[in-house]
């Protein structure tokens, strides 16, 4: 009889030795709708290789790790000479290189490039979210640097590598580099055309001094910073030629193989995100390389930002998927009352609904990255969509990961509560893409511009949603109601969020009715677009054909 008060029942087994990738129907789907061919089937296999890397337990073991043992500032060696490193845990660097070897960095040289990175990057953020964000930089860097092609060709190969080299030494002697960026500044945040960082010219054209101080920088570990500062002759309202707000590279190894001055004063303590290293730092008479035209900078930067807001709404998507996965496995084992959770009319409309918001970030997010594979074949009105679109689905999908992660959390009671499922982890790293790139205010106001702007951007969301018109009639109902939000942009400032609201939930509407089975876009034109259900989780028609939205959702194992 002893030690038998302690057996275990009624528990779900560990969800690991899966495939992340084949378990994700709404994600293998969205990857095949791209022209079929040597290069659609190689990215399917490779995904599925990263897919079951993804959901072993030695990956998870070392995400948990990772976020475990957050990284640690040593600004000084034993001698007291300045270093400015950051130390981070063994299994940090080995979810770095997995990461880059899998071509998180490289969606620039192959077709159907971006498409693939994207599913992989939704992948991997499931495994370690922080890790994401110097993989993220490094491929974002790549268009900025295309402002100036003598720096692209000496930098892009670096950048796209498939080689992690965590050492710290010049460039050009390293197989692979990683970039950061640092924009924000202590007195502006996203206002960064009040940065106050100066830039004085060298005697070698093209190269500057940098004196300021960064209140944000991402991944103070790379080997490079794309950074904005303020060369002579620009002021802080006003641009011209010759002066103002300028884009740098600030390498973190000069040539000869001299440190940088790049002072890291401290690294912030925050919320989530435990596992990534973000900095202040001070640039005190620091070696930089101009890039694109002086009094540029935003323009020149403006496609790393794009990147990087993709890569947000991926990221999100990646977290909602994760924490979904985990609640319905979770309820496919657990009993109560006599019955699988998963089985319960009540909790089975809770998945449900938690699967259908998943699903429209994934095939959003995924629509918006072939969009970005088109537009680099010269498609313009893909590149107009993406003006747009990727500014309504950062701030859209954002904003709903960290009400799915939380009523996700809750599908595991207690248990859900407890740091050893994962699902606190998801919690607190929920909001953080909804800050980063841009904060909500941010977006929507980006939303107006390119409305009122640009012409182009409108007419490619038309005709992308335009696709569906016809297939279900709330779907039509909400275009014709956003038609009319749009015919009235006066005084729009302060509708704003309505308006970056319903273009996203009407572009991912219009996927779904397209692409999605059949029960899944009902649930999401009913509950979405229709107004028939409630604000909380659960509250769809219960007519609909929910047990085929949670089993699409079940990660098989």
């Amino acid at each position: 009889m002893a030690g038998s008060t302690h057996t275990v029942t009624n528990q779900a087994p560990p969800l690991t030795g899966y495939d992340v990738f084949t378990s994700d129907r709404a994600l293998v789907e969205a990857v095949g709708r791209q022209p079929a061919g040597e290069a659609r089937e190689e990215a399917l296999a490779e995904l599925s290789g990263l897919g079951r890397s993804c959901g072993s337990w030695q990956t998870q073991e070392w995400g948990a790790q990772a976020n475990a043992h957050p990284p640690v500032l040593r600004t000084h060696d034993r001698y007291g000479h300045r270093v400015d490193e950051v130390d981070f845990h063994p299994a940090w660097h080995r979810l770095l290189g997995k990461g880059v070897s899998a071509g998180l960095t490289d969606a620039w040289s192959r077709p159907g490039g971006h498409v693939r990175r994207a599913a992989a990057f939704l992948m991997w953020t499931q495994v370690e979210a922080g890790n994401c964000c110097p993989l993220s930089m490094t491929h974002a860097a790549v268009p900025a640097l295309r402002a100036d092609p003598e720096l692209a060709a000496e930098w892009e190969p670096r950048l796209t590598s498939r080689v992690y080299d965590r050492e710290l030494r010049p460039a050009h002697l390293k197989a692979g580099v990683l970039f950061g960026m640092g924009m924000t500044e202590k007195q502006g945040g996203s206002d960064v055309r009040a940065n106050s960082t100066a830039a004085r010219p060298l005697a070698e054209d093209g190269t500057y001094e940098l004196t300021g101080h960064k209140w944000f920088c991402s991944a103070p570990m790379s080997d490079g910073f794309l950074v904005l500062a303020r060369a002579p002759g620009g002021t802080a309202r006003a641009e011209g030629n010759g002066g103002g707000l300028t884009c740098f590279l600030v390498p973190r190894v000069l040539a000869d193989g001299t440190r940088n001055v790049f002072l890291i004063q401290r690294l912030k303590d925050k919320l989530g995100n435990r596992s990534n290293a973000s900095a202040e730092v001070e640039f005190a008479g620091t070696w930089a390389r101009r890039v694109g035209a002086e009094g540029r900078g935003v323009p020149t930067i403006i496609d790393m930002v794009a990147a990087t807001r993709l890569d947000c709404v991926l990221g999100s998507a990646g977290l909602m998927r994760q924490a979904v996965a985990q609640a319905v496995h979770h309820c496919a084992y657990r009993e109560a009352f006599g019955a699988k959770l998963a089985d319960q009319p009540l909790m089975r409309n809770v998945l449900a609904d938690l699967a259908v918001e998943s699903e429209a970030a994934t095939t959003l997010g995924l629509r918006l990255a072939a969009a970005c594979d088109a537009a680099a074949g010269g498609d313009e009105r893909e590149r107009a969509l993406l003006r747009l679109a990727v500014p309504a689905a950062k701030y859209w999908v954002t904003k709903r990961c960290a009400p799915v992660v939380v009523e996700a959390a809750e599908c595991l009671g207690g248990n859900g509560y407890v740091e050893e499922s994962g699902l606190p982890r998801l919690v607190r790293e929920s909001p953080l893409n909804s800050v980063w790139e841009g904060a909500g205010n941010v977006q929507a106001l980006d939303v107006l511009r390119a409305l009122g702007r640009e012409p182009a951007a409108l007419d490619a969301y038309l005709t992308e949603v335009g696709a569906a018109r016809g297939a279900d009639h709330r779907l039509d109902a909400a275009i014709r109601g956003l038609l009319t939000e749009l015919a009235d942009l006066a005084a729009a400032e302060g509708r704003a969020r309505l308006l970056a609201e319903r273009l996203a939930l009407v572009l991912q509407g219009a996927l779904l009715v397209r692409y999605a089975p059949p029960e899944v876009a009902d649930a999401f034109c009913a509950s979405r677009l229709g107004g028939d259900g409630g604000a909380a989780f659960g509250t769809l028609p219960p007519t609909l054909d929910l047990a085929a939205v949670v089993e699409r959702a079940r990660p098989v194992v």
